[in-house]
């Protein structure tokens, strides 16, 4: 099964089944493991931010400190890099408002 971004509108998450919201985070963190993304959410007090951000191996900063915390994995949210901090941010899935992304010469 795959995810049609056609589908996609800021309402669509809430109201999309458990089965097609997992369907939807394993295309996006396909997309953000290959590309830049730019993710528009709403965070926690209710103000918007855009977030550029990728999980690309060529981005994400190899961790030398094996003992460094891991995070827990979610279905709520999804940690990524930020690139123009340089530095680990989270969104909750429910709260993404738009994303965008090239593929070559396709935007999304």
């Amino acid at each position: 099964m795959s995810f049609d971004v056609n589908q996609w509108n800021p309402g669509w998450y809430a109201a999309a089944s458990e089965e097609d919201r997992a369907i939807f985070r394993e295309w996006f963190i396909g997309v953000l493991r290959n590309e830049r993304v730019n993710v528009c959410f709403t965070k926690v007090d209710g103000t918007e931010r855009w977030l550029h951000c990728t999980l690309h191996p060529e981005h994400v900063p190899l961790v030398e400190n094996k003992e460094a915390p891991q995070r827990k994995l979610s279905g709520t949210s999804q940690s990524v890099w930020d690139i123009d901090v340089q530095g680990w941010r989270s969104f909750r899935w429910d709260s993404v408002k738009e994303f965008s992304f090239n593929l070559g010469d396709l935007h999304v």
